[in-house]
């Protein structure tokens, strides 16, 4: 048994203490938004601040799930584009990263010059609908993934990340035979998931939280993302609320409610992944890091 001295022992009852404020505070915004999410609108408004509901209703939820808002064809078009996005995301980021890794790559430096260009100046909203429309893109899932199809910065990232591979790895690779697809293949690609679930949590988040091309592309109610449809949610039960607002509280479908339960339905999906990737992720995060 490890022998402590009285001021470890104190160091050790501090350092358990702030690290379980530390917990509390990072847990008590997600505690928030559920609780009121759950409460009725009278007493939001009574006490401003709930941290325990005299009164559980589900009404908020309810009314987000109404058959009329076709939020589970929301959630399918939205899971479509983050899996399928993010599977071309990593692939094509992986494609283009991992050759400019190489200082033999003719033009590499050119390429990175209009790689890191995009990151400062962007061709602008108008002429980039233009481009997606002319290519008939527009009023379809792809207007939703081609666009964003590569990040600068992601490449970056992963370029870095194989920049920072040993070479003897691939160099053994060729001594064995193989050639440079294969090495790509079977021998660098196993070694890129740290990074890639690093990329992929960006590329994944990014795709679940958009909101703006779904307005933007998309005037087809059943191809709209979750993120359009909560929004359409929350304003049509701010414009119910005035209606109907003479008729007391009781009647009355909390907006602040709508609000949390349309947080608690984006984010959920989200943080039932991330423990799964956390352990790529901040390894990938470390390794992966641009340096200076």
């Amino acid at each position: 048994m490890e022998y402590l001295t009285p001021g470890e022992k104190i160091a050790k009852i501090i350092n358990y203490a702030v690290l379980a404020l530390l917990a509390v505070a990072c847990l008590f915004p997600f505690y928030y938004v559920i609780v009121i999410s759950m409460s009725p609108e009278s007493e939001v408004v009574r006490k401003g601040i709930v941290l325990f509901p005299d009164t559980v209703t589900w009404n908020a939820y309810r009314e987000m799930f109404r058959e009329s808002y076709a939020l589970d064809q929301a959630y399918k078009v939205t899971l479509f584009r983050t899996i399928v996005g993010t599977a071309l995301n990593l692939l094509i980021t992986f494609m283009t990263a991992y050759p400019l890794s190489k200082k033999m790559l003719p033009g590499r430096s050119v390429f990175m010059f209009y790689i890191v260009f995009t990151m400062l100046f962007s061709g602008g909203m108008i002429p980039t609908y233009l481009v997606v429309q002319s290519l008939g893109l527009t009023n379809t899932i792809w207007a939703l993934i081609v666009p964003g199809l590569v990040g600068a910065f992601n490449v970056i990232i992963m370029k870095s990340f194989f920049e920072q591979l040993p070479p003897e790895i691939e160099e053994s690779a060729k001594v064995d035979g193989a050639g440079e697809l294969q090495t790509m293949a079977r021998i660098v690609f196993p070694l890129t998931m740290p990074v890639m679930a690093t990329v992929g949590l960006f590329y994944m988040v990014f795709h679940w939280n958009s909101y703006f091309d779904g307005v933007l592309y998309i005037s087809k109610p059943e191809l709209n993302p979750l993120q359009v449809v909560l929004r359409t949610i929350l304003l049509s039960v701010q414009q119910q609320n005035a209606e109907i607002n003479q008729y007391g509280d009781d009647r009355l479908v909390s907006s602040h409610a709508i609000k949390m339960a349309a947080v608690v339905l984006t984010t959920v999906p989200i943080l039932l992944v991330y423990p799964f990737i956390q352990k790529y992720f901040t390894k990938g995060a470390m390794l992966g890091a641009v340096k200076g």
